[in-house]
């Protein structure tokens, strides 16, 4: 009841942006963006509309604010106990009952399958697989139950990559393919050394992230593998793609710089370093896509 009272006393603009919220844009908008890259080389080779090309980034838009809002549901009890994330929309009663956001979730969600359905069946395939990736393997299934949640739960975080071409070409490719395995493998960089950083919290809840259920020394450890796999993935499809300087001076330094933090954190295990190669992460994502795309153009 409390909540259901705090909830009402919101205005309607904060209500709205409790529901743009939830969907956490941020990611939304950094996975959409990997999309793009995959899109404008699949357009050199097949036909491809604006039209289409708006329609496709609605659809990948959609299917990823739509499956954050649905694990934001499904996480609600586990968000409420986390200092890192009470105050999100649910928890916190501003979006009450949570129900809400499921039904939310779900339409944005529908919304995306229809419109990946228009451009082709392989393109609504893909955006349901990252849907069932997410939601249904990451966080009802492997979340609270196995250390390898976020190792086979990430591989939805590579779908919209894979989903940017095949929703031009309603094919798969190698190219593609490569693409969405880098964004795997710079998931478990992303989310453990976030873990490292916040690993009380995530003990106290029983979430059995890496940096929570094993040493320190052994967690940076497969991070360091990881970091090491997803810089060796960059550099091939710079061969596979034949790209040029750009993204070659890019993945380069960027490469350096993440293997040099990674590093940093192995000399220095501590929630700070932990949190430096954390805040990185993202834009390394960003730029190394980034630069896709301006080889490309």
């Amino acid at each position: 009841m409390e909540l259901e009272v705090r909830a009402e006393e919101w205005g309607w603009w904060d209500r709205a942006k409790a529901y743009v919220e939830v969907t956490k844009p941020r990611s939304v908008f950094l996975l959409v963006f990997t999309a793009l890259p995959p899109m404008v080389l699949a357009a050199q080779r097949y036909p491809f509309t604006w039209s289409q090309a708006v329609l496709a980034l609605w659809a990948v838009t959609l299917a990823c604010a739509g499956a954050n809002a649905v694990s934001c549901y499904v996480d609600r009890d586990l968000d409420k106990a986390m200092e890192r994330t009470c105050r999100r929309p649910v928890p916190s009663g501003r979006i009450y009952p949570a129900e809400k956001a499921l039904c939310w979730g779900l339409a944005l969600f529908l919304a995306s399958l229809l419109l990946g359905w228009r451009l082709n069946p392989a393109a609504a395939l893909c955006l349901a697989g990252g849907m069932l990736g997410y939601v249904g393997i990451y966080s009802l299934w492997l979340k609270r139950r196995s250390v390898w949640n976020i190792v086979l739960g990430g591989v939805a975080g590579g779908l919209p990559a894979l989903f940017g071409w095949m929703a031009v070409s309603g094919k798969i490719a190698w190219l593609p393919v490569l693409m969405a395995a880098l964004v795997v493998l710079w998931i478990p960089n992303h989310i453990w050394s976030l873990a490292i950083f916040y690993r009380e919290d995530y003990a106290r809840v029983q979430v059995p992230m890496l940096p929570v259920v094993t040493s320190l020394g052994k967690a940076l450890h497969c991070l360091l593998l990881t970091v090491i796999l997803m810089v060796a993935t960059s550099l091939f499809i710079g061969y596979l793609g034949h790209f040029g300087w750009v993204y070659w001076a890019i993945a380069l330094l960027t490469g350096a710089a993440v293997l040099a933090l990674s590093l940093y954190v192995i000399w220095r295990p501590n929630p700070r370093s932990a949190w430096l190669l954390f805040k990185f992460s993202s834009p390394y994502l960003f730029l190394l896509f980034l630069a896709m795309l301006l080889d490309v153009l």
